[in-house]
């Protein structure tokens, strides 16, 4: 069984040995305690060793060699605790889901009662949920008065969330086309081959456009076996929201009353199997999307296959190193006067 400690790629298979090089400081005191005692010592004899002392090649003699000996010793002394490269490989099985996000991009989505509004503050929790996301492929689907496909599923999510920066009111005819919403998703996932299909549907008003009834979007998501789960959008009461559109494009805002159809959003979900949330601002739409990342949970399996090489070499050849480099010194620039 293999013991050890690892840290980042390697691992130390005696992590015990390591102990030893508590010797190394205790070694270090002990040399330099009787260096300063027999350095007093010589200092009260006469000769020429009390200048040697003093001098540079006298201090490179006493310090070099025993400092290049306890660097040999400490590179020994992890070379014997075995250190050990690990090279990971790992091999994911999974099989994801296929998740489109239909987002409501009517003019009533700039309302205040969200921070900054309700459509930056639905890009921002769609935009977490996708980054929780690890094999599912997601697309995006936006309707007005109309709907069209924005990105089509894909696993590329720094693709899909670009597009998903990009939405903006004012682009589609303005209206609330729920039936078109969910029939284009629909549309757009039928034909996959995952064993698990979801749309989520966030809308903040009524159905009031578009040819598509949304009942009979939701019971053709039924008939595929495609999971609605759907959000209403919007404070309790009334909103600051675009009451009409200046002739420059600009937006004229006022207090309007906030009217969302709970009671077709939770007849879509039910149908489906999905489930109905209402946000009303933007922690409880932040955790509504938890809620659905936390439901649809993607099954993978992760086999971890492990490969450990012996590091101990460079270790070993360090020691020796300092070891030919103290003889070195010793019997060339570092030698004894006779």
């Amino acid at each position: 069984m293999i013991l050890g400690s690892v840290i980042g790629n390697y691992d130390v298979l005696y992590p015990w040995v390591l102990a030893l090089l508590i010797l190394i400081p205790i070694l270090a005191a002990l040399y330099f305690f009787k260096l300063r005692h027999n350095r007093y010592a010589n200092l009260r004899m006469s000769g020429l060793q009390a200048f040697e002392g003093h001098s540079l090649r006298g201090w490179l003699r006493m310090f070099v060699p025993p400092i290049l000996r306890l660097l040999a010793l400490a590179f020994l002394v992890i070379a014997l605790a075995r250190p050990q490269e690990i090279n990971r490989k790992e091999e994911v099985k999974g099989e994801g889901i296929d998740i489109t996000l239909v987002m409501d991009l009517s003019s009533s989505m700039l309302a205040k009662d969200f921070k900054p509004d309700r459509l930056e503050a639905s890009k921002k929790v769609a935009s977490d949920f996708i980054s929780k996301r690890l094999f599912d492929r997601i697309g995006l689907v936006v309707f007005a008065g109309e709907a069209h496909t924005q990105c089509p599923p894909t696993t590329d999510y720094g693709m899909l969330n670009e597009f998903l920066s990009k939405t903006r009111c004012g682009v589609l005819q303005d209206g609330t086309a729920i039936g078109m919403g969910l029939a284009t998703a629909v549309n757009r996932i039928k034909d996959s081959k995952s064993n698990s299909k979801v749309v989520v549907l966030l809308t903040d008003g009524m159905n009031n456009a578009g040819y598509y009834d949304p009942m009979d979007a939701a019971n053709m998501a039924k008939t595929l076996g495609i999971r609605v789960y759907t959000i209403g959008v919007g404070t309790m009461g009334d909103a600051l929201a675009p009451v009409r559109r200046r002739s420059d494009g600009e937006y004229v805002f006022g207090l309007v009353p906030v009217e969302i159809d709970e009671d077709l959003l939770v007849q879509m979900s039910n149908m489906t199997g999905g489930k109905y949330f209402r946000a009303t601002d933007n922690e409880s739409l932040q955790r509504i999307y938890s809620d659905i990342d936390r439901l649809e949970k993607t099954e993978y399996e992760v086999t971890v296959i492990e490969k450990r090489s012996e590091a101990f070499h460079p270790f070993v050849l360090w020691a020796l190193i300092f070891v030919f480099v103290e003889l070195l010194l010793k019997y060339t620039i570092l030698r004894s006067l006779p």
